[in-house]
């Protein structure tokens, strides 16, 4: 029951976008794809707060793999010092400042191509009950997980694991070589099978073309359910990789990934995440209104700087709008209390 311009009724979820549906929406007149992605934002989700969410780099530099953009990558030459896994009591010690500062989700990321076994991943596990029992959302992003592993993270209360897809499966491989799409898709699928939720996105101005980016929205939006977060991120450029060069990207293509993201995938959590800094405050608030529902706050996202939390506050102020507040009242361990994405 829907048209062949894109217009589905607004309760409506959909899993079967064309590449060519994808494409006639991305490139419709700003106002327009604008005005579609607000109605349908608007039906979904309360246009006037934003989720605030922190990223904690849990464990730094040396992973193996060799994603063009990171500078955790032991590959290049970044100046990101290596850093072994923190422990317990520092990383509840950063939640607890998050939360104090407005955040009701603590995302925990670890340079790591597959999570570890043994004593470092029953850290983790007691890195994800503490941050429950403070009353936040708990994500994780570790790299490949096992079934065994993804059952245990569920098991601690883990409300959301991130796995980006990064980019289109065709442009993929000119971005990273130690892992295969195929196997982020499978990590995917376990987590989903766990009964956590999942947190999927990627990143845009890696030198894709914007065919990529369709067919990037299009992965995304084929998930049964889609991601219940979608973290959009723009390319932060840093001396060392080999990404390091490329030119800079039109904020408006990021309003349009936003916007698109959100008619195609109408009920997840759309996250505004890496990249923010170099926007201006307008450009922050047309995505806003494109649809993205989440900000990540703190002065560093992992290892690359993000906008101060009083200018996040400031501008939030100056739109009229709010940070969401934390309806968790519940234990750890209760999944079933937000079902959104890290």
């Amino acid at each position: 029951m829907h048209s062949h311009n894109g217009h589905a009724p607004l309760t409506e979820l959909r899993f079967d976008w064309t590449s060519q549906e994808i494409e006639a929406i991305y490139n419709l007149p700003l106002p327009e794809l604008i005005f579609r992605a607000q109605t349908i934002h608007r039906h979904h989700h309360n246009p006037e707060e934003i989720q605030g969410c922190t990223l904690l780099s849990i464990k730094t530099g040396g992973c193996p793999e060799d994603c063009a953009y990171c500078p955790q990558s032991a590959h290049y030459q970044t100046g990101v010092a290596r850093q072994a896994l923190l422990d317990i009591d520092e990383t509840l010690a950063a939640a607890a400042r998050a939360r104090d500062q407005g955040a009701t989700r603590f995302c925990m990321g670890a340079a790591w191509r597959d999570a570890p076994s043994g004593r470092e991943f029953d850290r983790v596990l007691a890195m994800v009950r503490g941050v429950r029992s403070l009353g936040l959302e708990a994500c994780c992003t570790l790299g490949m997980l096992n079934d065994e592993q993804a059952e245990a993270l569920a098991e601690a209360g883990l409300t959301a694991y991130n796995h980006n897809l990064d980019t289109s499966p065709e442009f993929y491989g000119e971005i990273i070589t130690t892992r295969t799409y195929d196997e982020r898709l499978a990590t995917l699928e376990r987590v989903r099978r766990s009964g956590v939720t999942v947190c999927s996105g990627g990143i845009i101005g890696l030198g894709e073309t914007r065919a990529d980016r369709y067919r990037l929205l299009k992965q995304l939006a084929m998930q049964q359910p889609h991601p219940e977060s979608v973290p959009i991120n723009l390319l932060v450029k840093v001396e060392g990789t080999p990404l390091a060069v490329q030119r800079e990207t039109d904020p408006l293509e990021l309003v349009r990934m936003i916007a698109t993201a959100r008619i195609l995938m109408p009920a997840s959590m759309v996250r505004l995440s890496a990249g923010r800094l170099s926007l201006s405050d307008e450009a922050q608030a047309l995505c806003f209104l494109a649809g993205a529902n989440s900000i990540f706050m703190g002065e560093k996202l992992l290892t690359t700087p993000n906008p101060e939390r009083d200018r996040d506050q400031a501008l939030l102020g100056r739109l009229g709008m709010r940070l969401q507040a934390n309806s968790q009242t519940h234990p750890a361990g209760n999944l079933s209390v937000s079902q959104t994405g890290c």
